[in-house]
C-alpha cells in the first residue's frame, strides 16, 4: 500500500495556502525541518517568523497577527504547542474565539526516538477540554492537505495532530474534507471501529484478519474529534452488537472518551476502548516497537474485538 508523510503533505499544503492567499502566515518554534513548515519559509519568508523555543511567545503574537486579519499556523511539536503554549491557547486565542491554526507535529509516539518528553500522549484531551477548539487528526497525507484547506477558512481556533512517519492511503484525491464530518473506510454488520490517525490502518487490518473467523467489522474515520458528530455516532451504532475505539493516544479523554460521551444515553451497546494505558511514551528504535510496545497493533484491535463479543 502507498503511503506518505504527513508532515511532507502538510507542509506542502501551507505552501498551496500561501500562494492562493497572501493573509496565511507562519510561525515556527525553531523545529521547521521537522515539521516541514520550512517549505513555506522557502517560499515566502516575508511571512514566516522564526520564534525560537518559545511557544508561549508564538501563541501570543499569532493572536496579534489574527486581530489584523492574517490568518496564523503556529508549529511545534504536538506535545510543546499544546504544554507550553496552553495558557495562552486558552485565555488570549480561544477566549477570543481567533482564527488561530495549531500545528501539532510528531504527535503521539511517533517520535519514537526522543522518549516521553516529545512523545504527546495528552494533547488531545488537552485541546478537546479547552471551549471552541477544533480538534483534528488525519488519517494519511491526503486527507491532512485537504484539512489544512478547511481550517484556514474555520472560524476560530484549530488543532491538528501530525504524524512524524509515513502512513498507508485511505483517502480518496476527490473531494474536500468537511470538519465533523464521519468517514467510513470499511463496511461491516457485526461490531463499528471508530479509529483515527494510525490506528485506522491497524483497525482496517485486523478486520480483514476477523472476516476469516466470521466476524463482520465497519471501520470509521473519526478525523474530527471535536466537534463530534454525536447524532452521527448513534445513528452508526444501531444495530451492531458492539463498539471499539482505537486511537494513539491516552485512554483518558481522546476519541475514546468522545464516543463514550456520544454514546452515553443509548442503552445496550457494549463500548471498549483502546489506547495507551495512563502511562508515558519511551524510546525505541523504531516506531513499529513502539506501537507494539504499547498494544496498538492490528492484533491488539482483533483481540479487543473478539473478547467484547465473547469470542477470545
Amino acid at each position: 500500500m502507498a503511503t506518505k508523510s504527513q508532515r511532507q503533505a502538510y507542509g506542502e499544503a501551507l505552501v498551496e495556502l500561501g500562494r492562493e492567499n497572501k493573509n496565511i502566515v507562519v510561525l515556527e518554534a525553531d523545529l521547521g525541518k521537522s515539521t516541514m513548515s520550512i517549505l513555506f519559509q522557502q517560499q515566502f519568508p516575508d511571512r514566516y517568523f522564526e520564534m525560537g523555543i518559545a511557544e508561549a511567545n508564538m501563541a501570543s503574537t499569532a493572536a496579534g497577527l489574527a486581530l489584523t486579519g492574517k490568518t496564523p499556523f503556529i508549529n511545534s511539536f504536538a506535545v510543546f504547542a499544546t504544554g507550553r503554549c496552553f495558557d495562552q491557547l486558552r485565555q488570549t486565542i480561544s477566549i477570543a474565539g481567533l482564527n488561530v491554526n495549531i500545528c501539532g507535529s510528531s504527535a503521539g509516539l511517533s517520535d519514537f526516538g526522543d522518549g516521553s518528553t516529545h512523545q504527546s500522549v495528552e494533547d488531545m484531551a488537552t485541546m478537546r477540554s479547552i471551549p471552541g477548539m477544533t480538534v483534528l487528526v488525519p488519517v494519511d497525507a491526503i486527507e491532512t492537505r485537504k484539512m489544512v484547506r478547511a481550517m484556514a477558512s474555520h472560524p476560530g481556533p484549530c488543532y491538528i495532530r501530525i504524524n512524524r512517519n509515513d502512513l498507508p492511503f485511505f483517502t480518496a484525491e476527490e473531494g474536500e474534507f468537511t470538519i465533523g464530518k464521519l468517514y467510513p473506510v470499511r463496511e461491516g454488520s457485526d461490531v463499528l471501529v471508530f479509529a483515527n490517525g494510525v490506528m485506522v490502518s491497524k483497525a482496517v487490518e485486523a478486520a480483514e484478519a476477523l472476516a476469516g473467523e466470521g466476524v463482520s467489522v465497519k471501520v470509521v474515520n473519526v478525523s474530527t474529534v471535536k466537534p463530534l458528530d454525536k447524532q452521527a455516532v448513534i445513528d452508526m451504532a444501531k444495530g451492531f452488537k458492539a463498539i471499539v475505539t482505537a486511537e494513539e493516544h491516552s485512554v483518558i479523554g481522546g476519541l475514546g472518551g468522545a464516543i463514550a460521551e456520544a454514546l452515553s444515553e443509548v442503552k445496550n451497546i457494549p463500548l471498549a476502548i483502546l489506547g495507551i494505558d495512563d502511562r508515558f511514551g519511551t524510546s525505541a528504535t523504531n516506531y513499529d516497537e513502539l506501537l507494539v510496545h504499547y498494544g496498538l497493533t492490528a492484533d491488539a484491535v482483533k483481540a479487543k474485538i473478539k473478547k467484547i463479543i465473547g469470542k477470545e
